[in-house]
This record gives C-alpha cells, sequence and structure tokens, in this order.
C-alpha cells in the first residue's frame, strides 16, 4: 500500500500537511459544533476528537511514505559515490 501511494506521486511532505491539517480541522469542528449546535459541549468534543484522531495515522504514513522515498534514494546515493571511488582524485577538481 505505501510503495502504491509513492508511485500514485503521494509525498510524506503532503501527508504531514495533511496531519498539521486535521489538528486545525479538529479545533474548527469543536468549536463551530459547539456554536451552531444546541446538543452542547459533549456533541462538540466528540466531533473535536473524531477529526482529532486522523492526524496520528497520516503522520504515521508520512513516515512510511518517507522511508520509501529514501529507500528509493539509497541504491542511487550508492551509484554516485561507487562512481566517485573509481574516478582518479586528479580528475575530480
Amino acid at each position: 500500500m505505501i510503495r502504491t501511494l509513492h508511485k500514485m506521486g503521494i509525498r510524506s511532505s503532503m501527508l504531514y500537511a495533511a496531519g498539521l491539517a486535521s489538528i486545525g480541522l479538529s479545533v474548527a469542528a469543536w468549536t463551530a459544533s459547539l456554536k451552531y449546535e444546541r446538543a452542547g459541549i459533549d456533541r462538540a468534543d466528540r466531533w473535536g476528537i473524531f477529526v482529532g484522531q486522523w492526524a496520528p495515522a497520516l503522520f504515521a504514513l508520512g513516515t512510511a511514505v518517507r522511508i520509501e522515498e529514501t529507500r528509493e534514494e539509497l541504491p542511487q546515493e550508492f551509484q554516485r559515490m561507487e562512481r566517485e571511488m573509481r574516478t582518479p582524485a586528479g580528475a575530480r577538481a
């Protein structure tokens, strides 16, 4: 699933941003529910907690996608280092 997300073009920074946005949305949902619904603070708390629970999942997915991004970058970095080691020191400058 993580590899598929990465291949679809979803980057870890996008998921981290979505996690931060969900925290803000949680506060907004709590405030809106408290202000516009007559159900009271209990209902507002439920809305805030419901939306707030998205943040940890999005941060975890962001971390998993970041690991996938790093996994792709490492072989390229090793190939570059190997080429540099083969090149004579005078030819690099």
